[in-house]
């Protein structure tokens, strides 16, 4: 089964664009994600709905963050890519007439909405300048105060 790495992906992103004041092209982002400019356009407009980033067309353009680090959260970022399922669990059949099986969708289905709850209730608390701050700390001394 395939992974879903947008998110990460784009907390990348941003986290990167914090870094520097230079807009970043599509080119630029791809190449860094190893991805595709048309892939980065679809889930940078995302983040630029929201109001996160904006772009500049022509010549010295690109995507630019106009949001700071803690005025942003996980859960902001996440939502920008339309909240997509966090579980890939499924029903064979979401109305069974099987006892059984109602009695398996019913258990899954409140097992998924409450570690849903707790993963949502986690990225709503987690701002990109924490993650930014661990970014800080891993770098080496000399290079932290630049």
């Amino acid at each position: 089964m395939r992974q879903d790495t947008r998110l990460s992906r784009l907390l990348h992103v941003l986290l990167h664009m914090a870094q520097t004041d230079a807009p970043m092209t599509s080119q630029q982002i791809a190449g860094m994600l190893g991805s595709n400019a048309v892939v980065v356009r679809r889930i940078m407009a995302g983040l630029r709905d929201c109001g996160y980033v904006e772009a500049e067309r022509g010549h010295g353009g690109g995507w630019r963050i106009i949001r700071r680090t803690d005025e942003i959260t996980v859960l902001d970022v996440y939502r920008s890519l339309g909240s997509p399922d966090l579980f890939a669990f499924g029903f064979s059949n979401p109305r069974p007439s099987c006892l059984v099986e109602q009695s398996v969708n019913t258990t899954i289905s409140s097992s998924i909405e409450t570690a849903t709850a707790a993963i949502l209730e986690q990225f709503e608390a987690l701002r990109l300048s924490q993650i930014e701050a661990e970014v800080k700390e891993r770098m080496p001394k000399s290079k932290r105060s630049n």
